[in-house]
């Protein structure tokens, strides 16, 4: 079977970013299937080309997944105009180099972005092969209640695009089940959940991460750990307040570990408070990502108090899950109901740093205890979330899907 992956923020294990796609891509091959992957050569986590340079594409072979990166426009983090900009140019380019692409099964389209789901979408019609749409994000909701998006006729435009693409799917996959009424409501006919996940064999619970501590400075501390995309969705501004509570605690200390949109912005406002207790430090590759988690004591995820953002199943949970750290989660909803069943952290009302930091002080005075916690999701991972499973999942829904 060949299939054909339209995803403009697809990352390799050596980006920085969410290597999902890449991992099942992967897998795939493994199981003799042929992948091949348009995608844009601009990170979407640093808004960065890959070499320096945005060609019209270039293609590269990484065992057994054919990746062509096509031309997108470069200022991703510009303004939401740049960004819509880049999402379009990449609609556009990977439609072109998509035509190229000879003896395709079926079309896998994914989002957000949705823009690249009309590219999808176009090429399954023309190829004459089922289209797979997969929804990671519930867009244009979470834009909306953010605030990102508010003009009246692009949240119609957009919300009349999201029902399109959800009707015209031969199936629907989603990677939390807290989407599913959504998108059913909005016509989609025959929906699975692949789910987020993490690979266990990529992290070491038993690693003390003494090479990145030595590196960045951390040894002897207690290290509090967020990871990922500095963005305004990701409410860190509440992580700095926490910071700001526990600043006499010197053996605390914050690490902020990626970058986005927002990252400047942070920094600046962490001088202006006078932390003595934060660092930043640039994105690694998904490679280095396990040295990373453990260098740390307790990994943060949190999210603003938004209603939707009780649906989702964000990665870094399972990673962190993966890396026998505990969870502090500021997410409320299908996330919490995971950490919760799993044992794997403490739970805190988003929005609330008073509470973020006394369950921080919890696991800094009781350091056991959240070594039991780390250990109990690293286990619930490998029973419920190995993607290695989740891999295999997907490559018998495709067949079926053929079928």
């Amino acid at each position: 079977m060949h299939i054909l992956l339209i995803h403009q923020s697809f990352a390799a294990l050596d980006e920085p970013g969410g290597t999902r796609h890449y991992e099942l891509a992967r897998h795939l091959a493994s199981l003799g299937h042929q992948v091949t992957v348009i995608a844009s050569p601009v990170s979407y986590l640093t808004g960065k080309t890959r070499s320096g340079r945005v060609a019209w594409f270039d293609r590269q072979d990484e065992q057994g997944v054919s990746i062509y990166r096509t031309y997108t426009y470069a200022a991703l983090h510009r303004s939401f105009i740049h960004r819509v900009f880049s999402f379009l140019s990449f609609m556009f380019s990977s439609f072109w180099v998509g035509l190229s692409i000879r003896h395709v099964d079926v079309v896998w389209g994914t989002s957000p972005p949705i823009f690249q789901g009309i590219t999808a979408w176009s090429l399954a019609r023309l190829k004459r092969v089922p289209f797979l749409f997969e929804v990671r994000d519930l867009w244009p909701a979470f834009a909306i209640q953010v605030g990102i998006l508010q003009h009246p006729l692009l949240i119609k435009a957009s919300e009349w695009l999201e029902r399109f693409l959800y009707r015209r799917a031969d199936r629907l996959v989603v990677n939390s089940p807290g989407f599913i009424e959504h998108v059913r409501a909005r016509g989609a006919r025959d929906v699975e959940v692949i789910a987020n996940g993490a690979d266990p064999r990529m992290f070491h619970p038993q690693d003390d991460g003494a090479t990145f501590r030595k590196l960045h400075g951390l040894g002897g501390k207690y290290v509090v750990l967020y990871a990922g995309a500095h963005g305004l969705s990701n409410d860190l501004g509440i992580v700095l307040e926490a910071a700001q509570i526990l600043r006499q605690r010197l053996e605390v200390v914050f690490v902020f570990l990626g970058d986005g949109k927002e990252k400047s912005a942070l920094m600046s406002r962490a001088v202006e408070m006078g932390l003595p207790n934060v660092r930043f430090i640039a994105s690694v590759p998904k490679l280095e990502m396990a040295q990373a988690l453990a260098a740390a004591d307790a990994c943060i995820a949190i999210l603003k108090p938004i209603p939707l953002y009780a649906t989702v199943y964000p990665n870094k949970v399972f990673d962190y899950m993966a890396a026998g750290r505990p969870v502090l989660l500021a997410i409320e909803g299908v996330i919490r109901e995971v950490v919760e069943q799993a044992q794997a952290g403490i739970p805190v009302q988003p929005g609330n740093a008073p509470a973020l930091a006394e369950a921080i002080l919890t696991l800094a005075d009781q350091p056991a205890v959240g070594r039991v916690m780390g250990l109990n999701g690293r286990s619930y991972v490998e029973t419920h979330f190995d993607r290695v499973v989740l891999a295999d999942k997907l490559a018998r829904l495709l067949q079926e899907l053929l079928q």
